[in-house]
């Protein structure tokens, strides 16, 4: 685009120059055309080399932590509630991945205060000589709470 206005707004000025050891005469838009086009070639390449490599640069700093955030969410979701998702330090999404480790670390604690509520729970049933459906009942909750979250 700039090619063109320029090429337009020179078009009425005539520019001398040597080719071949001969003065020339000719329009300023047709003597300076083919530098501009090199000179537009040559920035269209660069910015377009600038552009692959940030783009390339910005996509590792967002695909590395997702790649990590996929495979630790999988890890939490079978319920290993202790897993803490680990980023680099100059990773984006860092904030997102501190919030997380704050959420499964509450919810971490208060699956183990449940246990640690049947458990006793247990131990009371078990010692005020209740039924045996409730005892089996609470053993069959610890266990399950015990088999599905890493405490």
């Amino acid at each position: 685009m700039s090619t063109c206005l320029l090429f337009l707004f020179s078009r009425h000025s005539l520019t001398s120059s040597f080719n071949q050891s001969r003065l020339v005469i000719e329009q300023t838009s047709f003597a300076i055309l083919p530098a501009a086009i090199y000179t537009n070639l040559i920035t269209l390449g660069l910015i377009t080399l600038a552009t692959i490599i940030v783009t390339l640069f910005v996509s590792h700093k967002l695909a590395g932590p997702m790649f990590r955030f996929e495979a630790d969410l999988k890890i939490i979701g079978e319920g290993d509630l202790t897993k803490v998702i680990r980023l680099r330090k100059k990773d984006q999404l860092k904030d997102i991945a501190e919030t997380l480790n704050r959420m499964t670390g509450k919810l971490h604690e208060k699956v183990i205060g449940i246990h640690g509520n049947i458990v006793r729970l247990s131990e009371m049933a078990v010692n005020l000589e209740s039924s045996p459906e409730l005892i089996k009942e609470l053993d069959d909750l610890r266990e399950r709470i015990e088999t599905n979250f890493k405490l």
